[in-house]
């Protein structure tokens, strides 16, 4: 089968939604299809072998261009320059402002597709699907909607949208582009054959959103790719290790973490306890890591390759990213699992569907970090059950939590639409 991948990168961050759609990629390429991941806005950030085209569409430097200058709308002078690859890294690695509330207009526009400001960009992307000659696009993110109306009316092929966490972000977009964008993505809807989502929190985060065309949206769970997970854990028998491995971000509650851990240590002076942080961050974020790392005491290991990442893991005996908002996906929970580490994450989100599905680990209140130290305690005083959790949850990513499951699913999806 031939599929068009159009997946968001993010600025050069370490991002999970790139991470999945190039795992997928890699897993529907071993199985003999013939795939085509095309980023958009700018080149994804990976630490496995990158699967994506060279070529951005969509690229972020030239929105921005002809969403403020009608001059770079009229003319494509300039084009080879702004979208090349190694630009749009050089770019990335400034500060590049993603909240909703400073990008309303922008993201308006995206919606606005083949009537606003980007209708040059649909175009090229139009004949560069042309030359492709997929048998189906899948969109990985519905802020790429837009394209569906184009594509179906060009190619004649169906169009598949993935549901990636968008709801909080379009719910931040400051009025009136807020209500603009809802009222454009329910008419793109109209030419999506079905929406797909990471689980039951995000269809039900969408629906509002989509209204009647919710009635066509699917679910498949979140899986990794174990190409380097390690077999077997370290023991670390005199001392409880806690570690954090995620992107450095206050939205993924790494002060949560430290003040449980501190609690934890308060409540037990006689004992040995760790905290260990690993993860990307940026110019902006490092003041941040290195403020609790002052205040509370804890290793950082900075950012990680691929292997770095799971001998980190392989030397813990809990893991845990508190996020402050409803994350779609929980990666780093399922990397964490695959390593045999239990987990213990907040009730919101992916998260109680991740631990429920896998049996690896235990739920606590979001942002409560007494309720956070009162779980880790648990795993800390009770070994075997720890070391139960951890190996159920190791067996069930095995079995399950992988991208060749995803793979699979995905070419069901596609089976059915094409047929």
């Amino acid at each position: 089968m031939k599929i068009a991948y159009i997946t968001a990168g993010a600025a050069g961050t370490i991002c999970g939604n790139c991470l999945q759609d190039n795992a997928v990629a890699a897993a529907l390429k071993r199985n003999g299809h013939d795939v085509i991941l095309l980023p958009a806005y700018t080149p994804l950030r990976t630490d496995e072998h990158d699967e994506s085209d060279r070529q951005v569409v969509f690229g972020g430097i030239n929105l921005y261009l002809q969403g403020h200058y009608a001059l770079f709308r009229a003319s494509g002078i300039l084009d080879r320059l702004v979208d090349h690859p190694r630009v749009l890294r050089w770019v990335s690695r400034f500060a590049v402002d993603t909240r909703p509330a400073k990008l309303g207009k922008m993201t308006r526009d995206m919606f606005l597709g083949e009537s606003g400001p980007y209708r040059r960009e649909m175009r090229k992307l139009i004949e560069m699907l042309r030359k492709i000659r997929p048998e189906v696009v899948h969109l990985t993110n519905s802020m790429l909607a837009s394209m569906s109306g184009p594509i179906r009316r060009e190619l004649g092929v169906p169009v598949i949208c993935s549901i990636q966490g968008e709801a909080d972000f379009l719910a931040g977009l400051p009025e009136p582009f807020r209500e603009s964008c809802y009222d454009l993505l329910r008419g793109h809807a109209a030419h999506i054959d079905t929406f797909v989502a990471p689980c039951a929190d995000q269809l039900a985060a969408m629906a509002p959103v989509l209204g009647e065309e919710s009635n066509r949206m699917e679910t498949i769970l979140p899986g990794i790719s174990l190409d380097g997970v390690l077999e077997q854990r370290r023991p670390t028998e005199d001392r409880f290790v806690i570690g954090f491995l995620a992107r450095l971000t206050a939205e993924k509650g790494l002060h949560l973490l430290a003040d449980a851990v501190e609690r934890l240590r308060n409540g037990h002076p006689d004992r040995t306890i760790e905290l260990r942080v690993a993860g990307w961050r940026n110019s902006e974020t490092a003041g941040y890591v290195q403020h609790l790392a002052r205040e509370y005491g804890f290793e950082d290991h900075g950012y990680l390759s691929r292997s770095g990442k799971f001998e980190f893991l392989a030397g813990l005996d809990a893991f845990s990213v508190p996020t402050t908002y409803r994350a779609s996906k929980g990666l780093y929970v399922l990397e964490a699992l695959g390593a045999g580490v239990p987990v213990i994450q907040p009730r919101i989100g992916v998260f109680p569907e991740l631990i429920q599905a896998s049996g690896g680990g235990l739920t606590c209140e979001p942002d409560d970090s007494a309720d956070l130290a009162a779980k880790l305690e648990v795993l800390m005083l009770d070994r075997n059950r720890a070391a139960r959790l951890g190996a159920r949850g190791q067996q069930r990513v095995r079995e399950r939590f992988h991208s060749d499951r995803m793979a699979a699913e995905a070419l069901a999806l596609y089976s059915r639409f094409l047929s």
